[in-house]
């Protein structure tokens, strides 16, 4: 049996292991898009603090690793699939056939459509290659515009607030984060990283970027102009997905799988973030770019290519934020449902505020800043549905209890 997994990140390499141990005989092939060996985004945040080194951005540390699973990495980029004839087209005249296909392409960076954008110093901040660049440039004093404050936007700021540079962050939207925080979560995201000496504008976006005297001028949509000495667009990622037109696979926003990351094509699977399956909660289709979904959807689609049945659950949204040192989080239906309640609590000279979503008796959605230990609890009631009996009623009169609750409504203890 020929294995083939294009994409060597989290998903891949899960996958790939998950199969060498269901199929000790078959042929594992893991595709390497970027000419690195496997790594994780995840881990570039401590590279540019100095954390760690490269070597510590990689997947797996043991330099034969690979090797002794007999797994194959093939340093090359998907040009095409063809699912008639069961191959993949490498370019070049090259091609790799495959019984089984894993499609775990993960996502590349969204770029603005404004003049400038291949500029010199221009750069984005998602691959290895992008954190070289960065820190061969940033130094003491280096003046840097960075548009987008996202989630990789806000993990980033540490690493080059760490190297003394002169950092000024655009937002298009009214706040930061705002696919994960409400707007009183994103205030004290910004009053935190205002505190820290970052210039945050709100309200603002480029309409274009120049070169001027050996750097950089960014002009803003309002008059004003910004020096730089480097650029970073970080504003968002979309799944990688140009390589399978004319696939004839059936997609949405990304490959539609069923429950057992199977696509539409028999013996064609995905995992990650271009896998658009059910959430666990809604059981709407979706996109969940998050390493914890892409690890365990790559380990489902792997055991049903190796002809062991498994399910994938469902994706439950959640994420962790680490902002300079304020720790975020946010997750289920934290916007709230229709006819739901809510409740919160708020410490601005703390940087503490937590806000509750239920249904009925159950807690369904959370945004939390400044409560790092509670993690488990959250997850634990919404992706449980537990029902929440009288600790709804003491939850709604103080958030804080959510430990308590979740002891007591978790155990059926009133």
């Amino acid at each position: 049996m020929k294995h083939l997994i294009i994409g060597s990140g989290p998903a891949g390499v899960v996958a790939a292991e998950t199969l060498r141990k269901a199929d000790p005989a078959a042929e594992i092939t893991l595709l390497c898009g970027e000419g690195e060996p496997p790594y994780s985004r995840m881990a570039i945040p401590y590279l540019l603090k100095g954390e760690i080194t490269e070597a510590g951005t990689h997947l797996r540390k043991e330099a034969d690793h690979y090797d002794r699973l007999r797994i194959q990495l093939v340093q090359a980029r998907a040009q095409a699939i063809d699912a008639v004839r069961r191959i993949v087209d490498l370019g070049g005249g090259r091609s790799l056939p495959f019984d089984r296909l894993l499609i775990a392409t993960g996502s590349r960076p969204s770029l603005e459509t404004i003049p400038g954008m291949d500029l010199p110093g221009v750069h984005s901040c998602w691959t290895l290659e992008d954190a070289r660049t960065i820190l061969a440039k940033a130094r003491p004093g280096t003046r840097i515009v960075q548009m987008g404050a996202g989630f990789v936007g806000c993990i980033i700021m540490e690493g080059l607030l760490s190297r003394g540079v002169d950092l000024t962050i655009l937002v298009r939207s009214g706040y930061m984060v705002r696919r994960m925080m409400n707007p009183t979560a994103s205030g004290l995201i910004r009053s935190w990283c205002e505190a820290k000496g970052v210039r945050i504008l709100t309200h603002t976006q480029p309409r274009g970027i120049r070169g001027a005297d050996g750097a950089l001028q960014v002009d803003l949509a309002d008059g004003r102009q910004l020096p730089a000495d480097l650029y970073l667009s970080v504003v968002g990622v979309d799944p990688n997905l140009d390589f399978l037109a004319g696939s004839g696979l059936d997609m949405g926003h990304g490959i539609r799988v069923d429950a057992a990351m199977q696509s539409s094509i028999p013996g064609i699977y995905a995992a990650g973030d271009v896998a658009e399956a059910t959430d666990c909660l809604t059981g709407k289709r979706q996109l969940n770019a998050i390493q914890p979904n892409a690890v365990e959807q790559g380990r489902i689609a792997a055991l049903n290519m190796a002809g062991k049945p498994a399910q994938f659950r469902g994706s439950f949204v959640f994420n962790v934020l680490t902002t300079l040192g304020l720790v975020s989080s946010s997750f289920g239906e934290w916007q709230g449902v229709p006819g739901g309640e809510s409740t919160e609590v708020l410490d601005e000279a703390r940087y503490r505020y937590l806000n509750l979503q239920f249904d009925g008796d159950r807690l369904v959605g959370a945004n939390c800043v400044g409560f790092a230990d509670h993690v488990g609890a959250f997850r634990g009631l919404i992706e449980g549905r537990v029902r929440l009996g009288v600790w709804k009623q003491r939850l709604m009169q103080d958030p804080t209890q959510i430990m308590q609750a979740y002891l007591a409504a978790a155990h059926r203890v009133a």
